[in-house]
């Protein structure tokens, strides 16, 4: 029994750091992207009303980093 308890918490300390190492990769791949091409931020300010209510910068980018952080979340566990 004592061995069975043993081998599920190492299974599951391995499941974890696994998952770690994925979204760890993920991140540097994140910044990479966003880094080199600037995704996500704000392009200016433009003239005029646009249709809908508009978010503040901050808030916009933030937004596009997480999406794009999930993005390379799925293609890391994709490969």
């Amino acid at each position: 029994m004592a061995e069975e308890t043993t081998q599920s918490n190492q299974e599951s300390k391995e499941g974890a750091e696994s998952r770690r190492n994925t979204d760890e990769v993920a991140l540097e791949m994140m910044k990479f992207i966003a880094l080199t091409t600037g995704y996500g931020k704000p392009s200016g300010a433009s003239a005029g009303f646009t249709g809908k209510a508009a978010k503040t910068g901050a808030e916009e980018y933030a937004e596009a980093l997480l999406q794009l952080f999930d993005r390379c979340r799925q293609a890391v566990r994709k490969s």
